[in-house]
């Protein structure tokens, strides 16, 4: 019987494995370091990249001259992001909300690795991510932990900064020393490379940044997600006064830098939605000259309703001009006989034609033609996003126009600070956050992510998980968000560790809290009805929802229970955070162990680990996903878990069942077997010898064949 991994890709292992496959002698043998001792050899697959080079070209760009951008570090952030790990994601509920029926995922923990452990189970699920990510302005406070930072001498040894004696060869200032750099870039990097593979195909990425390292920025970002797929680099007015920290320029502007996974699938951003009547002229004076054959029938507004001009007359202005090439013949108001004109036209042939066919097209006053438009019309987004919408309204909760995001402005930094002391009642308890406004616009704009996931990795005080929940109140969409934060401690002289606040974690899990219960109080966004009703009939179905709130019926009449019957916003979350392995090293590394010591090994699973730390253990190496449903119930005093529970109507299998604990008998073992599960796990202690192991193997292939059986 198998088992699981417990551990993350090993990403350099499997890229090795793509490109054997296809070029299998330029595979060679390489003595890997971490693994040989001076007594013992041991060897791994490498890339004879030489030989790579020669076989893919014969004019490969090589040595001083190729173009890349690189700085000192890069080759380990590669190295870094396909590194595998020993971790897992251990769950919260009792620091939860609605564990058991939300969607949302917020999960504390370094980013890197957790974005390592959650790649198998949203790899092409996630439609969009926005990042805020630490802006590098010259600080050498750096919270991510990466392996491939470094010392200043380091980094100077690395690009020759320092003599063989070890002296510096030039006087750098702090602020402008490269090693910060290549430390953000590095960071950045690869978590990049690994967030790529959770985007969908049609997926888009959005990176707030500021004038520090957007070129940069761009430039990792070219290379991850390729230079075709750049979108845009939008410019956001931050706020009203600027920073005057620069005796050149008054700052007030950030950037947005988007790119898509895959610019052929990309559907764009849209900005405007117009859905009115409106006309448009069918002459583009700046295309070509070409002929059009205007079908009879079509209605005529000239002023007189029988009309006539001969072939080769020329009707022209400023901007425009028409030859006739047959006559215009007008009877009653309507066009009597085909015409053929020459002109700069917007459409095709068949596309006047079709307008024509369903009165789409008309003569105007003064003898042009335009078409009547009735269907949806989309104009992109703008790549600037002014503080002050065209409405002028600049109330940082001025209501949205979702079908015209150029309204109501995008918001400031003002308008999150007033934000944050609206929610928390303290002012600045965090620095710099976003406006909610600003990532629900962004959300918005892509009009295909009603549905889907939304990553945030740096998501701060939870800003973009606040505004998926606005946003899905607002148009009834059912995004789901995942919040990554490394649980920062807050400094100990600030407002939010007077307030209670230990860490960012901590803002960010009670911000989501209250929003979630502020957008269920709006009115608009919780569809009721009375579960009691005045004649005292129930409403059917609708007595198996929850009750939100009663109403005064008056007249000493019974209050009015007001239950939803609607899709509500999902405002709960699931909270996890990131933990060393379930597993004892032994499960890693067995035959280092002697025979003896394993005996006295009682299990090779940490003592201090629940059956859910288990499940959800098991789900990340199974590639499943950490937000569906389960249900745990007693069969013969075994606890059995069912993960993502089927539909046996429908011919729908449970996704996963568990049993982790000792001694499972035979019946329990059949009886999860007859429920023919895709996926079902034990503990390897569950059974005493190997040949219950076997046993446990024959009940499944008899009862279950297809279901795929492991042992942690």
């Amino acid at each position: 019987m198998n088992k699981l991994k417990m551990q993350t890709p090993n990403l350099t292992a499997q890229n090795i494995d793509k490109i054997a496959a296809l070029f299998p002698n330029c595979i060679t043998e390489m003595l890997d370091e971490e693994k040989s001792t001076p007594d013992h050899k041991v060897y791994k697959r490498g890339i004879n990249f030489e030989l790579l080079k020669q076989i893919l070209s014969p004019d490969v760009v090589d040595g001083d001259e190729a173009y890349e951008f690189t700085w000192v570090g890069k080759k380990a952030s590669i190295v870094e992001a396909n590194k595998p790990i020993r971790k897992t994601l251990r769950p919260c509920p009792e620091e939860s909300k609605n564990w058991d029926d939300t969607e949302n995922l917020y999960i504390e923990g370094d980013n890197l690795e957790v974005l390592k452990l959650l790649q198998e189970s949203y790899l092409g699920k996630v439609k969009m991510i926005y990042i805020d990510p630490p802006y590098n302005t010259g600080t050498d406070n750096f919270v991510y932990p990466d392996d491939f930072t470094m010392e200043t001498s380091e980094y100077e040894d690395g690009i020759g900064l320092r003599d063989d004696d070890g002296n510096k060869l030039f006087k750098e200032n702090t602020r402008s020393n490269p090693r910060f750099h290549s430390d953000w870039c590095s960071m950045l990097y690869a978590r990049l490379l690994v967030s790529r593979n959770f985007l969908s195909e049609d997926g888009v990425i959005f990176i707030s940044i500021d004038d520090n390292e957007v070129s940069a920025l761009k430039s990792i970002c070219d290379e991850i997600f390729g230079a075709s797929n750049f979108v845009a680099e939008l410019v956001w007015e931050k706020k009203k006064k600027g920073s005057f920290l620069s005796n050149s320029i008054t700052n007030v502007k950030e950037y947005i830098v988007v790119y898509c996974k895959d610019a052929d699938s990309f559907e764009g951003l849209i900005g405007e939605i117009k859905t009115n009547t409106e006309t448009y002229p069918c002459i583009n004076a700046v295309n070509k000259r070409e002929l059009r054959t205007i079908p009879s029938g079509i209605i005529s507004k000239y002023k007189e309703k029988n009309f006539f001009l001969p072939k080769g007359t020329e009707i022209s202005d400023t901007t425009m001009s028409i030859v006739l090439h047959s006559d215009l013949v007008i009877k009653n108001s309507m066009l009597a006989q085909d015409l053929v004109l020459e002109g700069n036209w917007r459409y095709s042939q068949s596309a006047m034609t079709q307008y024509a066919k369903k009165k789409e097209l008309y003569i105007t006053r003064d003898l042009y033609l335009r078409r009547i438009v009735n269907e949806t019309r989309y104009k992109t987004l703008k790549d600037w996003l002014p503080r002050v919408g065209d409405d002028s309204d600049v109330s940082y909760n001025a209501p949205i126009d979702l079908n015209n995001l150029n309204r109501s402005g995008w918001g400031s930094n003002e308008d999150a600070d007033e934000e944050l002391r609206l929610i928390f009642g303290v002012q600045k308890i965090l620095d710099y956050p976003k406006p909610t406004r600003l990532i629900e616009k962004l959300l918005a704009s892509y009009r295909n992510t009603k549905d889907c996931v939304c990553l945030d990795f740096f998501s701060g005080s939870a800003t973009t998980a606040n505004a998926v929940m606005q946003l899905n109140a607002k148009d009834g969409g059912h995004r789901k968000f995942i919040m990554v934060q490394l649980p920062e401690p807050c400094d100990e002289d600030g407002e939010a560790y007077k307030a209670g606040y230990k860490n960012i974690c901590e803002i960010g899990k009670e911000r989501i809290r209250r929003a979630g219960e502020k957008i269920k109080q709006e009115d608009d966004c919780w569809k009721c009805v009375p579960l009691n009703r005045m004649d005292g009939s129930k409403p059917g179905d609708d007595t198996t929802a929850k009750i939100v709130k009663t109403i005064d019926a008056g007249d000493g009449k019974p209050p009015i229970e007001m239950v939803d019957i609607s899709k509500n916003p999902d405002v709960g979350f699931r909270v996890f955070k990131l933990d060393d392995t379930n597993m004892k090293d032994v499960y890693y590394s067995a035959e280092e162990y002697s025979q003896t010591n394993l005996e006295d090994l009682e299990s090779n699973i940490k003592e201090d680990r629940t059956d859910l730390d288990l499940l959800f253990g098991c789900l990340l190496d199974w590639g499943l996903p950490l937000s569906m449903p389960y249900r745990s119930e007693k069969i013969d005093n075994c606890t059995v878990h069912t993960y993502a529970p089927g539909d046996a109507a429908l011919n729908v299998p449970d996704a996963l069942i568990a049993c982790f604990d000792s001694n499972v008998p035979e019946n329990v073992i059949k009886e999860i077997a007859k429920r023919k599960p895709r996926r079902a796990v034990f503990r390897d202690s569950s059974f005493a010898s190997s040949p219950e192991k076997i046993n446990v193997f024959e009940i499944f292939k008899l009862y279950a064949p297809d279901t795929d059986v492991k042992v942690i």
